[in-house]
């Protein structure tokens, strides 16, 4: 199918590895002109290797203040425009009772705020030309537990909800995609293969744990003309794990 997107650009963030790695690879591949956004240089450098396409890599740490502006510039002067943006860059982290505020703001900074502040810093040139997409990778809604990603996840969806109903009439379409059990390095390094292996066979309805391309197939449709009428939503990629109904 011609999802319509290429000679696009996009920008992601969090391209280095896992999901979003996945989803800078499905873009190229549908000719979206890409800038992509990691703390590590080297891993983007390859990822350019390993697409032979020309990247626009912006080499940054989100936690950073200066961070949204020096993103967005660098976006725009590579590419010109940015009309498909994936916020896909954060971190998940279990907290105590006793965790400080430091790490709270630190996990709201991460996983809510700065994707917020990129995002309005690239609002008004999507206003500008009557077209973009905005696609959030958010998280789960069934915290086993405290975590401050949880809890920024929640407002990146109440966030993006209201977002959409501001700027629909511009022909932005805002929408998120919380991930279930993706495999990167971090979910390898995390869960042991005999856990996967119950887990996929006790709680995933599809009986497997997904691929960063699960995720990417939804973006890049997202991303598309085609989705046009498709914005406010939260849709989750997990392979029937979570629960909830909605």
């Amino acid at each position: 199918m011609d999802l319509g997107i290429r000679g696009r650009t996009a920008l992601v963030t969090g391209a280095s590895m896992g999901i979003g790695r996945g989803i800078a690879t499905a873009l190229a591949r549908e000719g979206v002109r890409l800038a992509v956004v990691a703390r590590r240089r080297k891993l983007l450098e390859e990822l350019q290797d390993e697409l032979k396409a020309k990247l626009v890599i912006i080499e940054s740490d989100l936690l950073k203040p200066e961070a949204p502006e020096a993103i967005a510039k660098a976006a725009l002067d590579g590419l010109g425009s940015v009309e498909i943006l994936v916020n896909n860059a954060g971190g998940s982290r279990r907290f105590t009772l006793d965790a400080s505020e430091a790490q709270w703001e630190e996990a709201l900074t991460l996983n809510f705020t700065r994707q917020r502040q990129l995002t309005h810093r690239l609002l008004a040139q999507m206003i500008e030309r009557k077209w973009g997409r905005i696609v959030n990778i958010t998280g789960k809604s069934e915290p086993e537990g405290l975590n401050g990603a949880f809890a920024a996840k929640a407002a990146m969806h109440s966030w993006a909800k209201g977002l959409s109903r501001e700027v629909g009439k511009h022909g932005i379409t805002v929408n998120c995609v919380p991930p279930g059990r993706i495999i990167s390095e971090q979910i390898l390094r995390n869960y042991p293969p005999e856990f996967r292996k119950r887990e996929s066979e006790e709680d995933i309805p599809v009986g497997e744990y997904g691929q960063p391309s699960d995720i990417a197939n939804l973006v890049c449709f997202l991303a598309s003309p085609l989705a046009r009428y498709i914005t406010g939503a939260v849709i989750p990629v997990d392979g029937g794990l979570r629960r909830y109904q909605f």
